[in-house]
């Protein structure tokens, strides 16, 4: 847990909840905090461990991009959540992008532009979304609204290259994928947007589980999200995040992106989904060593 990551917060948080569940399922658990820094003595520290398992509760880059992925494919170490390819895949959302159309899924266009570009002037008609085009957890991401005048001043910390996509109106579903089962729909509201303070702050946002929406829009999230999980090769837990505009039925159901390693902190989605699906939080801890042991 920990690393360099601008989600390396988040993903303290996640770890220090899923050591406390995985004790509390019957294991030993022993806790590696990463530093901010790239690089270290992880290698030398795995080894030392000899451990079983490692539950993988990294975010960003360098944790769920195929990173962390591929190194401990080469220490022969079994891991949780998805491999490398699948890993790498979904946190290019370009490429996720294009796999997912491919599979048949709806999903917005979008372009690649220099972030320069962007800031002189709409390399899309508004409105449209800028975010970074390997982050999650919302960050960096700027939106658009119709009939801006002006372009977004994105911050000096921004990528060279963004990705830009059309704005996708309408209510924020989510439905998490175990193994190859979908596990519900939540609906997410917001006073404002589902951005990084509504998703890892108390209070922040509220889940609706089940979601309050016609059986055809639930049935057909499950289904998109089974399938985005497959075109992708993802395995274990997975979360794919849509949005839907009511006016517009089916129609307007659009797959926004998937999370090969959602957060696993108190406020966190796919936990409450497990819940309801009858899967406490150490039974669902306990599925993802087990899985990851079955796949070595």
């Amino acid at each position: 847990m920990g690393g360099p990551s601008a989600e390396r917060e988040v993903s303290l948080s996640s770890g220090r909840e899923c050591a406390n569940a995985l004790r509390v399922a019957g294991y030993e658990v022993i806790e590696v905090e990463l530093g901010s820094e790239r690089g270290g003595d992880l290698v030398a520290r795995l080894a030392e461990l000899r451990a079983d398992v490692v539950f993988n509760a990294l975010h960003g880059r360098w944790g769920e991009d195929g990173c962390i992925q591929g190194l401990l494919e080469w220490l022969g170490l079994p891991y949780t959540h998805s491999g490398v390819l699948a890993s790498a895949l979904a946190m290019d959302k370009t490429r996720a992008k294009d796999a997912l159309r491919a599979a048949g899924l709806p999903v917005v266009d979008s372009v690649i532009a220099d972030a320069c570009d962007v800031r002189a002037g709409h390399v899309l008609p508004p409105p449209y979304v800028v975010k970074p085009n390997d982050e999650g957890s919302s960050v960096g991401v700027y939106i658009v609204h119709d009939g801006a005048n002006q372009p977004p001043q994105l911050a000096d910390t921004m990528p060279a290259r963004v990705m830009v996509e059309t704005y996708a109106p309408g209510r924020e579903l989510t439905t998490a994928v175990l193994g190859d089962r979908a596990l519900g729909v939540t609906e997410i509201i917001t006073e404002g947007w589902y951005d990084y303070a509504a998703k890892y702050s108390v209070g922040g946002s509220r889940h609706v589980i089940p979601a309050d929406i016609p059986a055809e829009i639930t049935a057909a999230c499950r289904d998109y999200a089974v399938r985005a999980h497959e075109a992708l090769g993802c395995r274990g837990l997975s979360r794919t995040d849509f949005r839907w505009d009511d006016r517009c039925g089916l129609d307007g159901l659009i797959l926004l992106e998937v999370n090969t390693q959602p957060g696993m902190t108190p406020t966190s989605l796919a936990p409450e989904q497990a819940a309801h699906a009858g899967m406490d939080f150490p039974a669902l801890m306990r599925w993802m060593v087990e899985d990851a042991l079955c796949r070595m």
